[in-house]
């Protein structure tokens, strides 16, 4: 026995058992910045709900935020600071009425947008949310025709073309873009002084990016879709209205929230509006209520999450324990078992459409998700269930569908998509969005494949996942990168990529002495930094190419250590010293354990998962001891 891992292994345990919420979950945060922030503060003034102890505590947490030259950051290393995420803690400061364009901190801010080129830099998703609350004015050739909600799955183009996440963001700004809907209020802030010159406030030059051959060809083939609809215009518009309010309101989870997502329920709640809806309509309060309930604390800060990851969060520590050696019957293991079974999904959802003859058995991301399953989240719950659900012919059910439902999902690549199985259609990646390869399709990656593969490779023995597993290590061969790495969708991102395929390929059993095992081996090693450790700056996910941090974080090195220990017959120097930082830098705080891990869109929405720190480290000291130490 090593007694430094075992001695960090229990540490690590005991803190996360003493973590764990009363129903068996663990909330730890998903810190998304500032952005859900502001946007709550808008819409509770909008809306005029004052709840005053709310919004102060969100103004702290705004300012608590912001760097010397005024402005705000996606990531600790981006340079100078972000111009969107500014604009929206400025807005939001300024809307709460608690502080005003002439506070020394304001003023820096303004100087920064400006320096910037002004608030029409902002990305598209936040100047939407501008325009609707009064700033910009809809651009001409806005709205894309309503009536595009009508064309069924079936046809060229159509709403199910999207990706679930792309989908209930855009429906919601369909029927805004429509209506061409704005409210504002006496105390609405002005935000003209943010243009650099009077021609920017012109909508050509505020909505450039609609101007592009690309879009126009989208618009058209739009139009042409719905011109083949039969019916009366005025009956066919009236349906469409009906189809997309019914859209929104099927899918309100328990809580009132559009799927758990902050940024759906923010820009429903304003399309309710557009179409009469009153401020004080129970639809609308009990979607306020749980964007309320999406609050946590963060060092005494209060923060509203986009979403509540206690499924993703409970799943992956329940794991956790167990490769550290704790029985499943262990009342913390037993526990956080209870609370994922009671979240596995019954009801059919979105991906039903291209996936007619699968059953519901997936799990969701957050703690109310019913209805939107993901590969990522279903894999990692049942990897934590598969002793307990194995061992009692009772629970066999639950493993089955679980089981059946991953396989269902794999795509006509042989690559596992997030949401919803063959939904990745290029042509989207053209529109004027930022992010659109990721935000509205849904591609195989790397680590839902990696991942996917390392659960089927450990945790069943039936014959069809072999023919799964074949095609899903094909496509991994495919996606690899010419310096050896994947890039991972969901995390930080060749290392996570890199780090999801090599355990996925080794539980299928390939062998290490496969170029492309090696290949990606020796990747791993050239990166390792001095310390041990290895770290991967956000950068990567903008520029699409490895770009190191240039320190090590703990999450980054548990991945890579993990990855090199499924591959390696026994400890190599690059795995000693890794585990030696896991172990020295465990205990010690530094600005890389606040590190975002995660990512939503590119250059937009970055994640900082607070459970990260506890949780791969864990593994990979576990994986070590079992593999090289254990006798």
């Amino acid at each position: 026995m090593n007694q430094p891992v075992q001695s960090e292994i229990n540490r690590l345990v005991h803190r996360l058992k003493q973590d764990q919420s009363a129903d068996g979950s663990w909330n730890y945060p998903f810190d998304t910045g500032i952005t859900a922030d502001a946007y709550m503060i808008i819409l509770l003034k909008i809306l005029d709900m004052e709840d005053t102890p709310l919004i102060e505590a969100l103004v702290k947490r705004i300012e608590s935020k912001q760097t010397e030259n005024g402005s705000w950051k996606l990531f600790q290393d981006e340079k100078d600071g972000n111009v969107t995420v500014t604009i929206e803690a400025y807005y939001g400061l300024l809307f709460s009425g608690l502080r005003n364009k002439n506070h020394p901190h304001m003023r820096k801010a303004k100087q920064f947008i400006l320096s910037k080129g002004g608030i029409k830099q902002a990305k598209m998703l936040t100047k939407m949310m501008l325009t609707v609350t009064g700033q910009y004015q809809w651009p001409r050739i806005f709205p894309i025709p309503l009536e595009v909600v009508l064309l069924p799955p079936t046809f060229f183009v159509s709403i199910y073309d999207l990706s679930v996440y792309g989908r209930v963001n855009m429906i919601p700004l369909l029927l805004l873009g429509h209506k061409k809907f704005q409210i504002t209020t006496p105390d609405t802030p002005s935000l003209k002084d943010l243009f650099q010159t009077r021609e920017d406030s012109s909508e050509g030059q505020v909505w450039e990016e609609y101007r592009t051959e690309e879009y126009r060809s989208f618009f058209s083939k739009l139009q042409t879709g719905v011109k083949t609809l039969i019916g009366y215009p005025d009956y066919l518009h009236s349906l469409a209205l009906d189809s997309t309010k019914r859209f929104m309101l099927d899918r309100l989870e328990p809580d009132g929230t559009l799927y758990n997502y902050f940024g759906s329920t923010f820009f429903m709640i304003f399309a309710l509006l557009s179409i009469g809806y009153s401020k004080r309509d129970p639809v609308i309060l009990k979607a306020i209520a749980g964007l309320k309930g999406m609050a946590c604390s963060i060092e005494g800060h209060t923060h509203i999450q986009f979403t509540t990851p206690h499924v993703w969060n409970t799943s992956l520590i329940s794991y956790a324990l167990q490769e550290a050696g704790m029985p499943f019957k262990d009342k913390a293991v037993k526990a956080a078992n209870q609370y994922l079974l009671s979240r596995q999904h019954y009801m059919y959802g979105d991906w039903l459409i291209n996936n007619p003859d699968a059953i519901p058995g997936g799990w969701g991301f957050s703690d109310l998700n019913t209805m939107n399953p993901d590969v990522d989240d279903t894999t990692a719950s049942l990897r934590a269930l598969a002793k307990q659900l194995q061992a009692k012919p009772d629970n066999r059910d639950s493993w089955q569908r679980g089981v059946a439902f991953t396989i269902s999902m794999q795509n006509d690549d042989g690559g596992f998509p997030a949401f919803e199985r063959n939904n990745d259609h290029k042509w989207l990646q053209l529109l004027p969005i930022e992010g659109s390869k990721y935000l509205l399709t849904d591609p195989s990656t790397a680590d839902l494949t990696g991942r996917t593969l390392e659960f089927l490779g450990n945790y069943t023995n039936m014959k069809k996942p072999e023919e799964v597993s074949k095609r899903a290590v094909d496509w991994l061969l495919e996606d690899q990168k010419r310096d050896g790495s994947w890039y991972g969708r969901w995390g930080i991102c060749y290392l996570y990529g890199t780090w999801s395929a090599l355990t996925g390929m080794k539980a299928a059993g390939q062998a290490t002495g496969h170029p492309s095992i090696q290949k990606a081996l020796t990747w791993l090693k050239k990166i390792q930094n001095e310390d041990g450790g290895w770290g991967e700056s956000c950068y990567s996910d903008i520029k699409q190419r490895y770009i190191p941090l240039g320190t090590s974080t703990l999450t980054h090195t548990a991945w890579a250590v993990d990855a090199l220990i499924s591959a390696s017959e026994k400890p190599t120097a690059e795995i000693e010293k890794g585990i030696a930082y896991l172990i020295r830098a465990g205990q010690q705080e530094s600005w890389t354990n606040d590190y975002p891990a995660g990512q939503g869109m590119a250059d937009f929405l970055y994640i900082h998962y607070h459970s990260y720190r506890y949780i791969y480290p864990l593994l990979a000291l576990s994986h070590y001891n079992k593999k090289f130490l254990e006798t």
